[in-house]
């Protein structure tokens, strides 16, 4: 049974950083593409980040590209997102997603998800 537990989220100020971990089990990491998502209320959730397989090729959504890094660490089935200058419209759910086959921003083709860790950013 494949599982991704995201961890890290909070509460933080504006300017502040955070660091979110997802540890995947049930799958053979080091072969899936890692993505991380969010999810504000009342909207749809959006593509962040993703890098591939061994990490080399990464993409950001523009809207937290200079801000946030993700990471990979496959000997700890782990991706990680470094998330620093934060906004208050970085509020929201934040999930990691794991995909088998090519790296894509696309919210639908990612295969599992994890539960969600909640980032809220005061003003």
């Amino acid at each position: 049974q494949v599982q991704l537990v995201e961890s890290g989220g909070g509460l933080v100020q504006a300017g502040g950083s955070l660091r979110l971990s997802c540890v995947a089990s049930g799958l053979r990491f080091s072969t899936y593409i890692m993505g991380w998502f969010r999810q504000a209320p009342g909207k749809e959730r959006e593509f962040v980040a993703a890098l591939s397989q061994s990490g080399v090729s990464i993409y950001y959504a523009d809207s937290v590209k200079g801000r946030f890094t993700i990471s990979r660490d496959n000997a700890k089935n782990m991706v990680s997102l470094q998330m620093d200058s934060l906004k208050p419209e970085d509020t929201a759910v934040y999930y990691c997603g794991a995909r088998l086959n090519g790296i894509t921003t696309m919210v639908g083709q990612y295969e599992y998800w994890g539960q969600g860790t909640q980032v809220t950013v005061s003003s």
